[in-house]
């Protein structure tokens, strides 16, 4: 049987299965339902979003025959069918990226001209689009602002800034937001479910975290931890896979610090290192670790905190121990070791005697 990676496998085939985004889809499915359809759309956002994916479904969706009562394609009629089958003559992929040019551009606009074989519209999403050279931009301007009744275009890109004003004013602009991490942890879940993998919550987070906002990273970091461990994933797993720094470090290192121990401090930070774990990778960690337990000081900015209910728990925990001051102090001295730690010689020294005023910042507030 052919392994097809969870990225493709599952990916969103409707508009209410896709990730995070609930605010676009909605709007398309309003546009549909008011026939109120723009005939040029730009998708703009980060990597791995779902870009791509809902200019598929609205193109598929608007040349359904049956659309369901909630606005979802049917997936049954034949232009569901020869979408679905990648056969469809009615949308149109081009990868701005290597299709550059004006002669590629051309090529497209006598493409338009032709009205589509079944359904109503032809679709054409051109992805990367800032890829686009100045000539194609240009030579695409007349069609983008006055195509025929039968086509519509749908523009990806990762770089919005890089759009000529010219071409952002005759679409209508969707700014994609990152994946959350409830969001990504939620999708996971789903897919561990299907895949017959037992995961613990925490190694789901984690997975989540490293992905930084992309879905399709998240899925792919996924099938290689699975690949690691196979159907059983244990959060110790996840960390020794992707090179994370465990949680317990940092949550060991404050409580050293509150207790003025600096003998326990530099033994913890020896450990890392000993572990192989870069010395600048451990000072961002430890700034989003302050960070995070600056957020628990208050009810409401506690949502802010982008990790699962366990480890939210320990961090409510250990905030309550921290003075607001404390930790403000700590964040100044943990943020600019790491502005400075590029340009020190001695690294290692410069990251000990951070820790080492951290250890003693107590001792100076009493002064």
């Amino acid at each position: 049987m052919e392994y097809i990676v969870s990225a493709r496998k599952y990916r969103p085939d409707t508009f209410d299965s896709v990730v995070g985004q609930k605010n676009i889809t909605t709007t398309l499915k309003n546009a549909i339902k008011n026939q109120q359809l723009a005939h040029a759309y730009l998708f703009c956002g980060p990597r791995g979003v779902g870009k791509t994916t809902c200019a598929r479904i609205f193109a598929k969706t608007i040349n359904c025959k049956n659309i369901s009562a909630d606005f979802e394609a049917c997936n049954e009629c034949d232009s569901c069918r020869s979408f679905n089958e990648s056969r469809s003559y009615n949308i149109h992929e081009l990868d701005a990226a290597s299709n550059n040019s004006v002669e590629d551009i051309r090529s497209l606009i006598d493409k338009v001209r032709v009205p589509p074989q079944m359904g109503h519209y032809s679709v054409y999403i051109i992805d990367e689009v800032h890829m686009l050279s100045q000539a194609a931009f240009n030579a695409f301007l007349k069609t983008l602002e006055e195509p025929p009744k039968h086509a519509i275009f749908i523009l990806a890109t990762t770089e919005k800034h890089k759009i000529l004003p010219t071409i952002l004013s005759r679409c209508q602009v969707f700014d994609f937001n990152r994946i959350t991490v409830e969001d990504a942890v939620e999708h996971l879940r789903y897919v561990a479910q299907k895949e017959d993998v037992t995961a613990e919550e925490e190694g789901l987070n984690v997975i989540a975290q490293k992905a930084d906002g992309a879905m399709r990273d998240a899925l792919s970091i996924f099938d290689q931890i699975v690949a690691f461990s196979g159907k059983n994933i244990s959060y110790q797993q996840v960390i020794d896979n992707l090179n994370v720094l465990d949680y317990d470090y940092y949550f060991k290192l404050v409580d050293a610090f509150l207790k003025e121990d600096t003998t326990q401090t530099l033994l913890l930070l020896d450990d890392i290192l000993d572990h192989g774990f870069d010395a600048g990778h451990f000072v961002a960690g430890l700034c989003s670790h302050l960070r995070d337990l600056m957020m628990c000081k208050d009810q409401n900015t506690v949502a802010l905190l982008e990790v699962g209910a366990s480890i939210r728990e320990k961090y409510l925990e250990q905030a309550r121990a921290c003075p607001v001051d404390f930790l403000v102090a700590a964040l100044d001295i943990a943020t600019n070791c790491d502005i400075q730690f590029r340009n020190a010689r001695n690294k290692r020294l410069h990251t000990e005697f951070a820790l080492i005023k951290l250890s003693r910042l107590l001792t100076e507030k009493k002064k």
